[in-house]
């Protein structure tokens, strides 16, 4: 029996209770959390802008120990470390042949899986492949890639979505290149990642874009240069900033129709957008046909940064050991289990960067 935030049902509050996890089965691994961040996708889940299986158990941000592992499993024993990885690519559909991992197509099917039982013997489902919001959890041995040496594990937890997603939406998506202007709307753990990628890709101008004023520091201490307080007149700022241009590249991590709007309207004829933010279906993003023509903008969605976590976590790696890359600046709040509700009020609120659970 390990203790888990468990949600019974979309919209439910989590309950924290103790869980029955079974022993590795073939092919699988049973792994000690040493921390899971607190992500806004687990908040979309539990509200139900996303969906899984329910009841499930969140979390798909961790790191951990090896405890044991399963039948036919190789290159892992009991007591290595590991990155939770909840996107594991299957290698044979079609987006796989094409080496977009990051768009696999049954990436998240072990979501529908059972994994393990309540006290009571209610079937769970591992909320996004990795169930990283327990103190212990069993998952296919390709949901776990071996930390490299020199890695903090506690920190090791925002390496499995916030740094790849923030990094890889500026190094693969939009492809910042030396001396460009970059303006991140968000400040969160994947914002506060994405400035960090931009400063490590030379960007010149860095601005950072959040609705609270408090996160200004934070901002700069990740690589932005520049400020911005969310408003109406946010694009007009930014375009000042830029010898009324706009921006290179603007990297949206909020998901919202307003935002999305105006990222594209900060960036410059020609420039780039990128979208990480995940939105509901309700947030439509409305272009009139003579603007696309006009001001020849790139708008592209992005899904985990367009990263493949087997080539980019070593890169990552060692941004990290050369102090290019700062992950526990990631961090605003440590937490036990309990405080998974605050952390996400906190994000409704629109307070702090990252909450870890540490274990």
């Amino acid at each position: 029996m390990v203790r888990a935030a468990v949600l019974p049902a979309v919209g439910a509050p989590l309950e924290i209770t103790e869980i029955e996890l079974p022993d590795p089965g073939p092919g699988q691994v049973r792994v000690r959390l040493a921390a899971a961040g607190v992500c806004h996708s687990d908040l979309s889940l539990s509200d139900g802008t996303m969906r899984v299986p329910v009841p499930a158990v969140l979390g798909h941000e961790g790191a951990g120990t090896v405890v044991s592992v399963g039948e036919g499993v190789t290159g892992l024993v009991p007591g290595a470390d590991v990155v939770l990885n909840w996107a594991p690519s299957c290698g044979s559909c079609h987006a796989c042949s094409l080496g977009e991992v990051w768009l696999c197509a049954n990436a998240l099917s072990g979501s529908a899986d059972v994994y393990a039982r309540t006290a009571d013997g209610t079937d769970l489902h591992p909320g996004l492949n990795v169930a990283a919001f327990a103190e212990e959890t069993v998952v296919p041995v390709s949901c776990t890639l071996p930390l490299p040496d020199g890695i903090p594990l506690t920190d090791a937890a925002l390496l499995g979505c916030a740094v790849l997603t923030g990094y890889g939406a500026v190094h693969h998506s939009a492809q910042v290149r030396p001396g460009e202007t970059v303006a991140v709307f968000g400040v969160g753990g994947v914002g506060l990642s994405a400035l960090q990628a931009a400063r490590i890709a030379g960007a010149s101008t860095i601005v950072a874009v959040d609705v609270s004023p408090e996160k200004e520091e934070l901002a700069r201490a990740a690589g932005a240069t520049e400020y911005v307080v969310a408003s109406e007149d946010t694009a007009r700022q930014i375009r000042a900033l830029t010898g009324k241009q706009g921006v290179d590249v603007a990297v949206e991590c909020v998901g919202r129709a307003v935002t999305i709007r105006t990222a594209w309207e900060s960036t410059r004829r020609g420039g780039r957008t990128t979208v990480v933010g995940i939105g509901g279906k309700d947030q439509q993003v409305t272009f009139n046909a003579l603007e696309l023509f006009h001001w020849g903008r790139t708008l592209s969605g992005c899904v985990y940064g367009n990263s493949d976590p087997a080539r980019d976590l070593p890169i990552l790696a060692e941004h990290v050991r050369a102090g290019r890359l700062d992950l526990g600046s990631l961090v605003t709040e440590r937490i036990a289990l309990e405080g998974i509700p605050a952390a996400f009020d906190n994000m409704l609120a629109g307070k702090g960067g990252r909450a870890l659970i540490v274990f």
